[in-house]
């Protein structure tokens, strides 16, 4: 394959509106951990502080990601589903996983804490892109052969994920693989049998598992079970109607003081809700709207299927977090652990995050701009 070099600099508008969600989060997390930081830490700062401590290291992924020519990173693809894999088992079945309310999902290595499923994220749509370029699925052709891979690497994926258990990043995974697969000649019939034959067994696992299936009850009717396990769902709603139209003001929380579990990580847009009202929560909407679709634009531009499909896949599981995280919060979904990209404080989703949107960057600067051609005579246009 010859090599590609960049025609042009990156997309500026999404590195703009990355910076503008990020410089939002950042101002969100000073605001929502000042309370919980000074109680654990005697420090008002300490979240924000670590948060921009993660804001760093993750520019640094991203820079070397814009850096690296983006078809370089097929001969690792292998490697990185390789490297998940371990990681995601040594957090269960080792004594390295951590645990931390309820479940296992880190792991400690050199000292730095990792969420391998985090990775796991990254390296399957990598691996995804990798194989539906070089073995396209289409009618006619034997494609049970790459579908096969495609499937095996996917389900032990999302039973380690599970397991740990983290159904939200599950669904996030899931969501993503098939969203890939629907860039495919697959016949959209498999995909309208696949929901309840896997949907089924998830229902029968959720139920089967005691919190989760209490979970989903509480979803059902959240103020039966308010001073419970509603508890957490049902401060999101106070939290939304206290704000009104333009919120109690930036600092002003009153569900920070112990009451919004969560308040600075998983359920930070309520939050956005109580202290900058509907305003901060439409232009927080509109902001993550933008993004994804210049992101979408770009990708279509890419010159080869490899780029278009990782470029693809990215935006999509950002996407698909963004909605899962905001549906939870609002009461659409039932609760599940999943971080808001670039809003919440975190770590390993901070990096990661910031190191996939440093590839869609890189993807951007290899786009090749599709243009109308009018001849003389009068003909019709012509695409090039």
């Amino acid at each position: 394959m010859a090599k590609r070099k960049p025609a042009q600099p990156i997309d500026f508008p999404i590195l703009y509106l990355t910076l503008a969600l990020l410089a939002f989060g950042l101002i969100m997390v000073l605001s929502a951990g000042a309370v919980r930081g000074f109680n654990a830490t005697q420090n008002t700062y300490f979240y924000v502080l670590q948060q921009m401590k993660w804001v760093l290291i993750g520019s640094v992924f991203a820079f070397v990601a814009i850096k690296i020519p983006y078809a370089f990173l097929r001969r690792f693809t292998g490697i990185g589903v390789l490297v998940s894999l371990g990681l995601l088992t040594a957090v269960i079945f080792t004594d390295a996983g951590i645990a931390a309310k309820g479940s296992a999902r880190w792991i400690s290595i050199a000292g730095i804490t990792v969420q391998p499923s985090e990775i796991a994220k990254l390296s399957l749509v990598l691996f995804y892109a990798h194989i539906l370029d070089r073995y396209p699925i289409k009618r006619g052709k034997d494609w049970r052969v790459p579908l096969g891979i495609l499937l095996s690497v996917t389900v032990f994926i999302l039973a380690l994920v599970y397991k740990q258990p983290d159904l939200g990043t599950t669904m996030v995974l899931a969501l993503t693989s098939a969203a890939m697969l629907l860039q495919t000649e697959i016949p959209t019939i498999w995909f309208i049998a696949a929901a309840p034959t896997f949907g089924l067994p998830l229902l029968y696992l959720v139920h089967r598992t005691e919190y989760q299936w209490k979970r989903i009850l509480v979803w059902l009717d959240p103020w039966k079970y308010a001073m419970d396990l509603g508890y957490q769902i049902t401060n999101a709603e106070i939290a939304f109607g206290s704000g009104g139209l333009f919120g109690v003001g930036l600092g002003r929380s009153l569900q920070k003081y112990g009451f919004l579990p969560e308040n600075y990580t998983d359920t930070i847009f309520a939050m956005v809700g109580e202290e900058l009202g509907l305003v901060g929560t439409v232009l927080l909407l509109i902001l993550f709207v933008a993004l994804y679709a210049r992101i979408y634009r770009v990708v279509k531009e890419c010159p080869d299927r490899f780029g278009q499909l990782l470029g693809f896949g990215l935006v999509s599981e950002l996407a698909i977090q963004t909605t899962i995280n905001l549906a939870v919060v609002t009461g659409v979904f039932p609760v599940t652990g999943i971080t808001l990209p670039l809003i919440s404080y975190g770590g390993s989703s901070l990096v990661i995050t910031l190191t996939e949107l440093g590839l869609l960057l890189n993807l951007s600067r290899y786009r090749q701009k599709i243009t109308t051609v009018r001849t003389e005579a009068n003909l019709p246009d012509i695409t090039v």
